[in-house]
């Protein structure tokens, strides 16, 4: 008996999607990740213990005061500032995207030759 389309339809949309999730290696807690093949942004919720992996390193929340924020990526803490120009870190470019009360939002990029 023939599987419907549908069911073969959405087999195939979740195999993609776990695909694509092996592909990228993001996991996170207390905080989400949007991930491509060479950058990702996460997103750390404030005011808790926040950590990400991604790319094979893992990027974490140490503190964050105004406009300025301290990460660690790769075992490297950085300071970041609104507007500033991509911080490196273990073959990353790290950049601040925004900074609210509630969130943080980085972006790590793989470097080109890294």
């Amino acid at each position: 008996m023939p599987i419907p389309s549908v069911r073969r339809a959405a087999g195939l949309a979740a195999a993609l999607a776990l695909g694509l999730a092996v592909l990228a290696g993001c996991s996170s807690e207390g905080a989400s990740t949007d991930c491509g093949l060479d950058a990702c942004t996460v997103t750390f919720d404030r005011g808790v213990e926040a950590s990400a992996s991604l790319f094979g390193v893992e990027a974490k929340l140490v503190g964050a005061e105004n406009d300025q924020v301290t990460v660690e990526v790769a075992g490297e803490q950085l300071t970041l500032t609104m507007g500033q120009q991509a911080a490196e870190a273990g073959g990353f470019a790290v950049t601040l995207d925004s900074v609210t009360d509630q969130q943080i939002k980085i972006r790590v990029s793989r470097n080109p030759g890294s």
